[in-house]
C-alpha cells in the first residue's frame, strides 16, 4: 500500500535510530547512547535529547509528532479494518555494539522490558556487546509427490542441480549483481508416519538463496513457483507446496557479552553470587523444556519489540527462533550463560 509522507518519514527515523554509530556528529565527537536522567525526562525532552545527541534528524522528530497510521492507509493494508491499535514505543539506551553506540527502538506493552535492556546494557559498558552474523541465506522448499520411484527421481534431480541453479540465478540478475543469488540445492526423501494414519513417502527440494538485505519471502516464493515446472519435468512427479521456510538456520545472528563480577553486585548479593544464579537458571532451562520456554520468552522480550518497531514480521522471527531452539529434537534455551575466568559470559 502507498503510505503518506509522514509514515515514510517515521520509517526513516527508525532506520536512523538503528544505524547511529557509524557516523559522527558535526562536531566530530562520536555519539553516546549513555544519557543520564533520560527516564525522568518528559516525552518532548527525551526527543530533544535524542535529537541534540545526533540520533534523530529534524524530519524524524516531525514524523514522531505526526498522526501516525491514517485510517485510509490501514484499510488498504489488511482486510476488514475497523480501527487502528496503538502501542508505546520506547528506546533502549546505553547500547555499545561492536565498539559503536546505538539507540534501539522498542515497541512493547510490558512494563520494565525497556528498562531492563537499558540497565544490562549499561553494565556492559565500555566494552559492550560483540555481535556477528552469517551470510544472509534463506531457504525455499518444493514438496514433491510421486507414486513410485522417488529414489530414482531424487538422483535425476541431483544431477540437474547445476542447471537449475544457473536458471534460477538468470531470473534475478540484479540480486546476483549485488552479490546474492542461489547458493545451492538439496533433495531429501521424507516419511510421514503419524500413528494411526496412512504412511506417505514424498520428497522435499531445498534451495538456498543469499538474499542480501532483503527478508527474502517474495524472492524465494517467486523462485519456487518458477522452479516447480522444471522439478516436475525432471522427476515426473507433482509439486505441491512451493514456499519459504521460516526456520532460517543458515541466516543466524549471534551476540556475546562478558560481565565481570563487580558489575553484577547488588545491595544484598555479591557479583559472583549473582553470576552463579544466572548460570544456574540457564542450566535449569537446558535440562527442562518447561523452564526453557519461559527462558526463551525472556530472550524474545528483547527481540520482538525491535522487530515490531522496525516494521518487520515478528511472527516469522518467533516461529524460526523456537524451531531453532528445538533443532536437536529437545527444546533448549536460546541464550547461554556460564561463569568462567571471574566473569559471567553470555551468548
Amino acid at each position: 500500500p502507498a503510505h503518506p509522507a509522514v509514515m515514510q518519514a517515521l520509517g526513516r527515523s527508525l532506520r536512523s535510530l538503528a544505524a547511529t554509530g557509524a557516523r559522527q556528529m558535526s562536531s566530530g565527537t562520536a555519539r553516546s547512547s549513555r544519557m543520564s536522567g533520560f527516564h525522568k525526562a518528559s516525552v518532548p525532552e527525551r526527543i530533544s535529547k535524542l535529537s541534540s545527541s545526533g540520533f534523530l534528524t529534524e524530519e524524524a522528530v516531525a514524523a514522531m509528532s505526526g498522526p501516525g497510521l491514517e485510517m485510509s492507509d490501514a484499510a488498504s493494508m489488511i482486510e476488514n479494518v475497523i480501527t487502528t491499535f496503538k502501542l508505546p514505543m520506547g528506546v533502549s539506551l546505553n547500547m555499545t555494539i561492536n565498539g559503536k553506540d546505538y539507540v534501539v527502538p522498542m515497541v512493547v506493552e510490558e512494563p520494565s522490558v525497556v528498562a531492563a535492556v537499558s540497565n544490562v546494557a549499561r553494565m556492559t559498558r565500555p566494552e559492550g556487546f560483540r555481535t556477528s552474523s552469517t551470510e544472509p541465506v534463506m531457504i525455499g522448499q518444493l514438496h514433491v509427490h510421486k507414486d513410485s520411484g522417488l529414489p530414482e527421481a531424487k538422483a535425476k534431480l541431483e544431477a540437474s542441480f547445476g542447471e537449475l541453479v544457473d536458471l534460477a540465478n538468470s531470473w534475478q540478475p540484479r540480486l546476483v549483481k549485488r552479490g546474492g543469488g542461489i547458493r545451492g540445492m538439496e533433495a531429501k526423501l521424507l516419511t510421514y508416519d503419524e500413528p494411526g494414519e496412512q504412511r506417505e513417502e514424498t520428497m522435499c527440494v531445498y534451495f538456498y538463496v543469499d538474499c542480501r538485505d532483503a527478508m527474502g519471502a517474495n524472492l524465494i516464493n517467486t523462485t519456487a513457483e518458477k522452479l516447480a515446472p522444471e522439478v516436475e519435468r525432471i522427476t515426473g512427479g507433482r509439486v505441491g507446496l512451493k514456499i519459504l521456510s521460516n526456520l532460517a538456520d543458515r541466516r543466524l545472528a549471534r551476540a556475546e557479552v562478558t560481565l565481570p563480577f563487580d558489575r553484577l553486585a547488588t545491595g544484598t548479593m555479591d557479583g559472583r553470587e549473582v553470576a552463579e544464579g544466572v548460570a544456574s537458571a540457564y542450566r535449569f532451562a537446558y535440562a527442562d523444556p518447561y523452564r526453557a520456554a519461559t527462558h526463551n520468552k525472556g530472550v524474545m522480550n528483547g527481540i520482538d519489540p525491535v522487530v515490531i518497531a522496525t516494521g518487520n514480521d515478528w511472527r516469522a522471527i518467533e516461529a524460526g527462533a523456537h524451531a531453532y531452539a528445538a533443532r536437536s529434537g529437545v527444546y533448549r534455551p536460546l541464550g547461554r550463560w556460564v561463569v568462567r575466568d571471574g566473569a559471567l559470559h553470555g551468548s
